[in-house]
């Protein structure tokens, strides 16, 4: 593909993926808040726990081998049927472990309730076994605006169930409803748009060949996965189902609006590297390109975030989930630091080193379990095991830095650098906006003039240093 198709290509599916992302966001944000009002603290704890088997297994499912698909340059048709014949095989056999597992977990965390919702829940995973092979279709071939569609109809159809359910009274099954509707429509959508369908086929070679990449995608994952889920499990267990609920609160805002501006870069970025994947010195530009566009973007919207928190919470989810603005904030500054952990991972997804990305998550959760274990277990403080990811999150920007050094010629201190600017500046403007409660408004007009303030601070620092990022947006 020419240079300029190429970078024209990019574009596109980068401006369809941040739509995407953000429409996912605004609506995913406005069924949360309405669904935070008419449920408990403990409903959402309870979810935490049951998304704990959903999440795993959603890894083991795909297996790195939607993402095998997307890096492959050989990638047939009869590849998307033999892996999905693969992805759908594992996903029945785990839902029967599951199915007969849900009493046990639900007396392990007297959650006597949660049987039933559980093992509806876990139907997911052979949903993802279809839609995984989509999504690898559609991000293969840089069309984004199907994915867009999907995701915009699944969150809406799948909003109004959650909240209908739960005015109705339906409590935990609002939650439970509303996860299974969401999957099931956007593979509804998505297969009215890819025009691919499962064959009959499985080619045991290209499946060993596809394997021998995903693997290490999947060892990857489920190392990343077990070690996020074993957070809520361990707080569950330890501490009450309200606590947690306060907790995956906390995570769930900052995550979503890091997702919302580093996700839309990335996985374009992923496709981008696979295609120029020959061309180390364009490789190398993209990631720059996406790191430093990406931090510009994310660094002030969790410091804003961070600054706002508190009328934030009660104006929007009420003064009964003030308790987990502590936790907002803390994992304001682990998102913060989201763009550089993703950029050096996709590149090594999208140069087909799986080997290293793999031996990273085995570093990372050696440190991230030993300092979980350690909050847990002898400090036994919320606040303090939230801190403990705060440490985490600042040694894996090393690790994760480290190998880019020599796979693209992108060292560590050269991506300090290029992300410093955008995190001094959002501190100096968020510093400006703690003046703003002083004024004593009420929440509404004190977030409203706070934001007012950040931007206006934010981009003005940007212009008068003449800052790249702002320019090149």
């Amino acid at each position: 593909m020419p240079t300029s198709d190429f970078k024209m290509s990019t574009i596109r599916s980068l401006f369809w993926k941040l739509f995407e992302q953000g429409g996912t966001a605004v609506v995913t944000l406005l069924i949360q808040v309405v669904l935070a009002r008419l449920l408990s603290p403990d409903e959402f704890g309870m979810l935490a726990i049951m998304l704990v088997f959903v999440n795993i297994g959603n890894v083991i499912v795909q297996s790195g081998l939607n993402t095998a698909i997307i890096q492959a340059p050989d990638a047939t048709e009869r590849d998307y049927s033999t892996v999905f014949w693969m992805s759908l095989t594992t996903s029945v056999v785990l839902y029967a472990i599951v199915f007969c597992a849900a009493p046990a977990v639900a007396d392990f965390y007297a959650m006597p309730a949660a049987v039933t919702p559980l093992r509806a829940l876990v139907l997911v995973l052979v949903i993802n076994a279809y839609n995984s092979i989509q999504e690898a279709i559609v991000a293969r071939n840089l069309e984004f605006h199907k994915t867009f569609r999907a995701t915009i109809t699944a969150g809406v159809v799948s909003g109004a169930t959650g909240i209908g359910v739960a005015l109705a009274g339906g409590g935990i099954w609002a939650l439970v409803l509303q996860q299974l509707v969401q999957q099931g429509c956007k593979c509804l959508v998505l297969a009215l748009q890819v025009p691919w369908k499962p064959r009959l086929v499985f080619e045991r070679d290209r499946a060993v060949t596809l394997f021998r990449f995903g693997w290490k995608l999947l060892a990857s994952g489920l190392l990343d996965q077990g070690y996020q889920s074993l957070s809520d499990l361990m707080i569950g267990k330890v501490f009450t189902s309200s606590d947690l609920g306060y907790v995956s609160q906390g995570k769930r805002y900052p995550n979503a609006v890091g997702m919302l501006l580093d996700g839309a870069i990335q996985p374009v970025m992923l496709s981008a590297v696979a295609h120029a994947q020959s061309d180390l010195t364009l490789v190398k530009r993209l990631a720059r390109r996406a790191l430093k566009t990406s931090t510009f973007l994310v660094a002030p919207a969790m410091a804003l975030f961070a600054a706002a928190a508190e009328p934030i919470v009660r104006l929007v989810l009420g003064e009964a989930w003030v308790p987990c603005v502590p936790f907002l904030q803390m994992y304001c500054f682990v998102y913060a630091l989201l763009p550089i952990h993703t950029t050096n991972l996709q590149v090594l997804n999208g140069m087909g080193r799986s080997d290293l990305f793999l031996r990273l998550e085995v570093i990372k959760k050696i440190v991230g379990v030993v300092i979980l274990a350690f909050t847990v277990f002898v400090l036994r403080d919320l606040s303090l095991i939230v801190a403990g990811y705060m440490v985490s999150g600042i040694l894996s920007t090393f690790i994760n830095a480290s190998p880019n050094r020599r796979v693209i010629g992108y060292a560590y201190h050269e991506q300090v650098r290029d992300i410093l600017p955008a995190f001094a500046m959002a501190a100096v403007a968020a510093a400006m906006t703690l003046v703003v409660p002083l004024a004593g408004l009420s929440d509404l007009p004190t977030i409203l003039l706070q934001v007012v303030v950040m931007v206006l601070a934010y981009l003005g620092i940007a212009q008068l240093f003449r800052v790249e990022e702002l320019t090149y947006l």
